[in-house]
């Protein structure tokens, strides 16, 4: 009984992380999450004049009325 039990963790001990293929990927995405956040970030400060003319949020809206709050 002990053999099977040794065979299966033998597989596993065998196993070893590769580091450096870690790191790189990890390095990567962050570098291409950070960037894609900024280029998120400065979208909505700078827009296009394309869009803004053909967008119909930026016309006449109606005026807002308040809702008198409701006491309980």
């Amino acid at each position: 009984m002990a053999t099977s039990e040794e065979s299966l963790w033998v597989d596993q001990s065998a196993f070893e992380y590769d580091y450096e293929t870690l790191r790189t990927t990890g390095v990567i995405l962050a570098v291409v999450m950070f960037v894609a956040g900024i280029l998120i970030a400065l979208s909505k400060k700078f827009k296009c004049s394309k869009s803004s003319n053909s967008s119909p949020v930026e016309g006449p809206q109606p005026p807002k009325t308040e809702v008198p709050s409701q006491t309980v």
